[in-house]
């Protein structure tokens, strides 16, 4: 079975995000959404399973996706899911640079390969900490959040 874990603290979890789960569920039998469970220099947070419950939501009629906390290192985590492969959003050049680094070492580490995806080019300039400052000063963030899939009624 082919899995890949997402992991990010997804304080909030964006459009981003979602087009990198979306992009990337196809690739896989199992798409583990690792959401980050202690604050990792973020003293304002949200709680863990505030995030990880608006998540599971999004996804809840996509059986391969699960939503889970994970507590320190990534390739840990990933040890622990049986998961092959990191998953992780490039935006730019510089997120490129920091992404590389980190997958040589876990690939060291562990033997655990990442796969870069680049953003869509309309959601290169969405991030968490760019929809909190948002947030922080009032304005609407809604068109930045993925929204749940309402039911079809019959």
């Amino acid at each position: 079975m082919r899995t890949g874990i997402f992991v990010g603290s997804f304080d909030p979890f964006t459009i981003g995000h979602d087009s990198i789960v979306r992009r990337s569920v196809a690739l896989f039998d199992r798409l583990v959404i690792g959401v980050v469970g202690d604050h990792v220099g973020k003293p304002y947070m949200q709680p863990a399973e505030n995030r990880m419950k608006a998540i599971a939501e999004l996804y809840a009629d996509e059986p391969r996706i699960e939503v889970k906390p994970y507590y320190g290192l990534a390739v840990d985590f990933a040890r622990n899911e049986g998961a092959q492969y990191i998953i992780k959003g490039v935006r730019s050049v510089k997120d490129f640079e920091y992404e590389r680094e980190q997958a040589d070492i876990n690939r060291q580490m562990s033997g655990v390969e990442t796969l870069l995806l680049y953003s869509e080019p309309q959601l290169s300039s969405v991030s968490s900490t760019m929809v909190r400052e948002l947030m922080h000063f009032g304005v609407d963030v809604s068109p930045y959040l993925p929204k749940a899939k309402t039911p079809t009624k019959q």
